[in-house]
């Protein structure tokens, strides 16, 4: 069964390729659509190839409604929306894929019955098709090459619609099971590397050293580090002066064991 989700039904229109009406189903499910309907589908319906590329969406495909004509596909919607890429001559609104998802969140909101037409892969739709619609969604594609596959004009309006209907997140930090570092335990490891530093000779010439410790100062402060890059920074300062330790050891060792001249 179609879950409850309020959402628009997606009408393909005469689709041709049993694989395309597959991967636009998987399209749908990426975006929790699950309102399919097939207006005369040319190689009939139900198709085996759809099945092999639903990849998982094969339930869209089991509950999709088949139709004749587009009348009948539309007959309970109380908007229609029909997608092309090209000028059409006809006097309709045209929304992006953006906001035509918008006005059907509006309208599924108040309680009304929204349906999109996708055309046919070899050409779109006809004019006929698209009169029976009372909206077109334009897709600013290259001019020089308009044609859109079907499951690519699914996806994108599935995506558009998720971003009208459901809260989206436009960043988020993934941290990995830490927590960003506090300012204290920046200010350590800002402290660890100047001593440090300061023992190995770095900041020279003397005169250029306070603004030397400045910059890296800063240099610490303008990172986004977590206690995990923290730790890990320390671990690394502590590995390279015992490293040097081992290495001043090993030359002493060396030399105490040579016989003299």
């Amino acid at each position: 069964m179609p879950t409850d989700t309020p959402q628009p039904n997606f009408v393909l229109v005469r689709p041709q390729m049993g694989e395309n009406i597959g991967a636009a189903a998987r399209a749908m499910w990426n975006f929790s659509l699950d309102r399919m309907r097939l207006v005369a589908p040319r190689d009939g319906w139900p198709n085996p190839s759809a099945n092999a590329m639903a990849s998982g969406a094969g339930r869209l495909l089991d509950e999709a409604q088949q139709f004749e004509d587009i009348a009948g596909a539309v007959s309970d919607c109380t908007y229609v929306f029909a997608t092309t890429a090209r000028s059409r001559d006809l006097t309709k609104p045209v929304y992006s894929p953006e906001e035509a998802m918008r006005e059907a969140a509006r309208r599924i909101g108040d309680g009304q019955k929204v349906a999109i037409l996708f055309g046919p892969e070899r050409a779109g739709m006809e004019n006929e098709d698209i009169a029976q619609a009372n909206a077109i969604i334009s897709v600013p594609v290259n001019p020089q090459f308009a044609s859109l596959n079907l499951a690519q004009c699914v996806l994108l309006c599935a995506y558009e619609w998720q971003r009208a209907s459901a809260e989206v997140v436009p960043l988020r930090e993934e941290l990995a099971g830490t927590d960003w570092a506090a300012v204290q335990e920046v200010d350590h490891l800002s402290r660890h590397y100047e001593e440090r530093l300061e023992e190995a000779g770095f900041f020279y010439p003397a005169h250029k050293a306070g603004s030397m410790k400045l910059n890296l100062r800063n240099l610490w402060s303008r990172l986004p580090l977590t206690r995990a890059d923290v730790q890990m920074l320390h671990g690394i300062m502590r590995q390279m002066v015992r490293w040097k330790e081992h290495q001043a050891v090993a030359a002493k060792d060396t030399s105490n064991d040579k016989e003299p001249d």
